[in-house]
């Protein structure tokens, strides 16, 4: 059913805070771990209407910087009133917060460390929301919209629910840390900096991070498969000044007319991504990607073909691929005819697991540098970065998440598929902990909607993860999962 304009129910929230939500549960919580979570949704709903209504995106260009630090304080105040310690906003050297908190478990018992974001996408086009973006709200398809509902504050909140769920049902069996990035969508790398700078703050037995999801609404799934990102921006300078296309087009060079050559360059007649030097043809194994639901997924228009060759997956999980995130142009409403002196372009680099980011955008430069025509002047600038990841999904971890997942999905064996996008903490806290296991698992199903307008996460989905990470946590520190 399709999320529609009329009717929008405003999800409640403004009176509710994380240390006193408590007076939306039962005095009588149901037994078990699922009827725990069943009775907290109320309260999960409003808190992430809450925390969705900061705009937290972390380029102070497109929003003020204080909504970011709300959200981060809104963060804090929830893992203090959970009864977490040395709860801190910690300032990274990218000019964020992350938050960070500590709750101790029994003497022996293994640690735990759960990883979510609060930063967000940017809204894009607000007018082309059904709702406004930064205002929770419930459609009548039963999903709640609103940008970061799924990725990642929705994450934060799964992890809140899970800890509370086995607090009133026999208490938290292993000692979690928590820490919640402020800048992972920007990809400037303050939290991988700052890890690096203090190792012991986040070490664990094994990490959640909280900031995927399940390959299909209601099929568990975990990632097993990250691509790692590049962003560059391209400049190319061909005249001191932009000249009058009646006089002098046809033999002035023309800057734009020079970056969407290069830019056509990274793509071969087929569509697939071309980068001299790099390797583009890896297959997937595993969990396949039927092209009927990938276009469904994806909303590709009638009659408009796939560009590249092999499978879906092949495409979206195996090999690199160039996007145009944007250019700078003259907008067609008030253009002038006019030959072009400078052109730019922001270009998104993913690079599969079993290459290098740095030396892929090497390549890339080189690349974009030789194709350039007319002897163009070009530079490119690299605006961040993060390797690909690969998970080990033999571990002991990865057993227990798929007997947790089992039990919250009624019976449903666990999936593992791979993820396009990417998460670039993964590989500094792989490198800074080598013996610790790394599960990824969230809420950013297809119909999610993430990074598109009228993101939204569909609550039985965070019901279900959130029962299946308390009953992870639990098998995991060797008790019985009763659900």
């Amino acid at each position: 059913m399709q999320h529609s304009p009329s009717d929008p129910t405003v999800v409640p929230g403004a009176s509710v805070s994380p240390a006193t939500a408590g007076a939306h549960e039962s005095a009588a919580a149901p037994a078990g771990i699922a009827g725990t979570v069943a009775s907290l949704m109320p309260r999960a709903r409003d808190e992430l209407a809450e925390l969705v209504a900061f705009r937290s995106v972390a380029d102070p260009q497109q929003f003020p910087r204080s909504e970011c630090e709300g959200a981060a304080a809104w963060v804090a105040d929830a893992l203090r009133a959970e009864g977490f310690e040395d709860v801190a906003a910690l300032d990274t050297p990218d000019g964020t917060q992350s938050v960070y908190g500590f709750l101790p478990g029994p003497e022996g018992a293994p640690t735990v460390l759960l990883y979510a974001h609060y930063d967000v996408q940017p809204p894009l086009d607000e007018s082309a929301w059904r709702t406004p973006p930064f205002e929770m709200t419930e459609g009548p398809d039963g999903r709640w919209y609103g940008r970061g509902t799924a990725d990642c504050k929705g994450g934060f909140v799964m992890h809140l629910l899970a800890l509370r769920a086995l607090k009133a049902n026999g208490g938290v069996p292993v000692s979690v840390k928590v820490i919640v990035e402020g800048s992972e969508e920007q990809g400037t790398s303050g939290l991988e900096q700052y890890a690096e700078a203090h190792p012991e703050l986040l070490r664990a037995d094994t990490i959640v991070i909280g900031d995927t999801g399940n390959f299909r609404r209601g099929l568990p799934t975990v990632t097993a498969t990250l691509r790692g990102m590049a962003v560059v921006h391209i400049t190319v300078d061909t005249l001191e000044g932009n000249l009058h296309s009646g006089q002098f087009g046809g033999a002035a060079p023309d800057a734009l007319a020079a970056l969407i050559r290069t830019l056509d360059s990274l793509r071969d007649e087929a569509g697939d991504t071309v980068i001299d030097g790099l390797a583009t043809g890896e297959r997937w194994e595993g969990l396949g990607y039927p092209e009927e639901e990938f276009r469904s997924d994806a909303k590709v228009l009638d009659g408009v073909e796939l560009p590249g060759s092999g499978t879906v997956a092949d495409r979206v999980w195996a090999r690199p691929a160039v996007t145009v995130l944007g250019i700078d142009c003259p907008p067609v409403v008030g253009a002038t005819p006019s030959v072009q002196a400078r052109a730019r372009a922001s270009v998104s680099l993913r690079v599969p697991p079993g290459m290098d980011t740095t030396e892929a955008i090497e390549l890339l430069t080189a690349h974009l540098e030789a194709h350039v025509p007319w002897n163009a002047r070009v530079a490119v600038q690299v605006m961040g970065q993060g390797q690909p990841f690969s998970a080990d999904t033999t571990s002991p971890a990865y057993t227990a998440m798929a007997t947790a997942l089992r039990t919250a999905y009624d019976g449903q064996e666990m999936q593992t598929a791979g993820m396009g996008g990417s998460i670039p903490l993964c590989n500094t806290l792989a490198a800074l902990y080598p013996e610790a296991e790394i599960l990824l698992i969230g809420l950013s199903e297809p119909e999610a909607q993430i990074h598109a307008v009228n993101e939204s996460v569909d609550p039985e989905e965070l019901e279900r993860m959130s029962v299946a990470e308390a009953l992870f946590l639990r098998a995991y520190s060797g008790h019985a999962a009763d659900a």
